[in-house]
């Protein structure tokens, strides 16, 4: 099992990192935690410290957080941009679009400070873990973290989502362009996806909540909870890597810019080469043999 989920996580690590990149997405603080999952995954043995322990903890759980938050901020965006139209020319501005992301950031960080907090490099079962510590005989925590979890991250995102794209789709019955239906596949896809994704590690969680508060206390059910959770994790990993897929490969303007930005690039190793080739006949008119064959050399070195 360990193995099989550090071949996936170092998968979704060079694919997450290549699609995020490009889409400059939350989702990279999710990417970056990636590598210490492959090794932890492994050996079974956490070994970078505690400190280490606490910022991948909070790294993941910051990117967590603010991947569901600016999913749904974007859904509000749509849904203004299709619904309410006249509204949207005064609220979609560049100055309310830092600030709603200023803070939620800001609530993404605060979110995640509980595990910042509890999470640490614990000796358990003769082994190093990177667990979360809570106070002895006190469950109140670990059930408050769970349902934080299952709210902020699930509950009012799926909502806001429901909301906003059932009154997309009313309005877009309306409208009779041949981009409509392309515009309805991609808001199906969207919704489909987060559903997929990350409904399964919320229903584990309260799960696991509920055997914190003893409503579930069958030893062999608790084992296959722990088998759930591990897999329920490393299934919403994958969503980091959809996402760039989903909000922008699926765009038509970002597919276009993408291609103009690879264009220029081309140009531009096009023109140094031909650069070069120029440079080399100037050699050759005004240099001896020698002094051209060295100086040949040499800038073929550099280039």
């Amino acid at each position: 099992m360990g193995s099989a989920l550090a071949m996936l996580y170092s998968l979704l690590f060079m694919t997450g990192l290549v699609g995020n990149a490009l889409v400059v997405w939350s989702d990279l603080l999710f990417v970056f935690s990636l590598p210490f999952l492959v090794q932890y995954s492994i050996i079974k043995q956490w070994t970078f410290g505690n400190a280490m322990c606490k910022i991948i903890s909070s790294a993941y759980f910051i990117g967590f957080y603010s991947s569901a938050f600016f999913i749904t901020i974007m859904s509000v965006d749509r849904y203004l941009a299709i619904v309410q139209s006249v509204y949207a020319l005064k609220v979609r501005t560049t100055a309310h679009g830092v600030v709603t992301s200023l803070v939620l950031w800001a609530v993404a960080i605060l979110a995640s400070v509980p595990d910042l907090i509890f999470f640490q490099e614990t000796n358990y079962d003769n082994q190093t873990k990177c667990i979360p510590h809570y106070p002895e005989s006190n469950n109140g925590w670990r059930i408050f973290s769970n349902f934080e979890v299952n709210v902020l991250g699930w509950l009012i995102p799926v909502c806001v989502l429901i909301f906003c794209y059932h009154s997309i789709l009313k309005n877009l019955q309306k409208c009779h362009t041949r981009n409509k239906y392309k515009a309805m596949k991609l808001v199906f896809i969207v919704v489909i996806v987060f559903f997929l994704f990350w409904t399964p590690i919320n229903i584990v969680l309260f799960l696991d909540s509920l055997r914190n508060m003893y409503i579930i206390d069958d030893c062999q059910t608790s084992r296959r909870l722990n088998l759930a959770i591990e897999l329920a994790e490393a299934l919403s990993f994958i969503h980091c890597c959809l996402n760039p897929v989903i909000y922008a490969f699926v765009g038509e303007k970002f597919k276009k810019h993408l291609h103009e930005a690879f264009r220029k690039y081309a140009r531009f190793l096009l023109i140094c080469k031909d650069y070069s080739a120029f440079n080399g006949r100037n050699l050759d008119k005004h240099s001896s043999l020698h002094a051209t064959s060295s100086q040949s050399s040499f800038v073929g070195t550099v280039l």
